[in-house]
This record gives structure tokens, sequence and C-alpha cells, in this order.
């Protein structure tokens, strides 16, 4: 069943912690954590093909064994640090997909309890009852115009000579 249709039947995060799935929260704590352990690890990677690096021109020709060595050390850091990119860039992609269907299960469920409480505000209302209301607010703004020009208009006195 996917996680929508789990949603909409009802399924609650206290659902999920019983059946031991963590919360998106914690999920997206632990990616954070592993993308600074890798972080971290890469750092490390790079010092050490500098290391390697500067390891290989120090032995020269010198000592071209060595120099080879510290060169093959240097490409073995660097698959792993290529290897560690590819990683990250996973995990990178994981955490924002699950950072986006946090926010739309958020929303989904906000959107849900607006629909409540429009279903609970309309629930007395009732369209016959407002038509006629506002038929009579019309009546009445009516009225209070024919008023109103009534009283704007002159009393006519003196206006009509009677000959």
């Amino acid at each position: 069943m996917s996680k929508i249709s789990k949603f909409f039947k009802g399924g609650s995060s206290a659902a999920s912690k019983s059946r031991g799935g963590p919360s998106p929260q914690e999920a997206l704590a632990r990616l954070r954590e592993t993308e600074e352990m890798l972080s971290k690890k890469q750092e490390y990677l790079e010092t050490r093909i500098e290391r390697e690096l500067a390891a290989a021109r120090q032995y020269g020709t010198k000592n071209k064994r060595a120099a080879l060595q510290a060169l093959k050390r240097k490409k073995r850091y660097e698959k792993q640090l290529s290897q560690i990119d590819g990683t990250l860039s996973t995990i990178e992609f994981q955490r924002e997909a699950l950072e986006n269907s946090h926010t739309n299960t958020e929303v989904l469920k906000n959107m849900g309890y607006a629909a409540q409480a429009m279903k609970k505000v309309h629930q007395n209302m009732d369209l016959n009852k407002i038509d006629d209301l506002m038929q009579d607010i019309t009546e009445q703004q009516d009225v209070a115009q024919e008023i109103s020009d009534a009283i704007s208009n002159r009393a006519g006195f003196g206006d009509e000579f009677d000959e």
C-alpha cells in the first residue's frame, strides 16, 4: 500500500513507530550525520592525496619504487574520494526527497484540516436561507435609498405658484 493511500486511510505516526519505522526528522538527522561524516572523510582523503603526491615528488628519480608506491596510494585515495562524492550525491538526493515528502505530507494534512473546518462552518448554512437573507438585504437597501432620495429632494416651498 502506498504512503499516500495509508495517509488517507488514517495511518498515523504512532502506527509507524509501532512498526519500528523512523520518523522523517530522525531519518533527516541521520542523513545529515552521514553527510558530515563523509565530508570529513573527504577532507582526510584530500590531505592524504596531497601527502602522497609530495612524497612521490620527494622520492622522484632517487627512489623510483617508493615514488611509484606513493602514486599508487594516491590513485587509490582518489578512487575512494570519487566513490564518496557519488555517495554524498545520492545521500543529498535522498535527503531532499525526504524533506519534500515530509513537506507535502504536512501540506496535505493541513489542507485536510482546512477542509474539515470549512465543512463545520458551512454545516449550519442553508442556501435557501442565504438567498432569502440576501433578497431581504437588497429590499431594505432599496427602501433606504428611496427614503434618502425623498429626504434629499427640496420641499418645494414656493416653487410652484398657483395662478
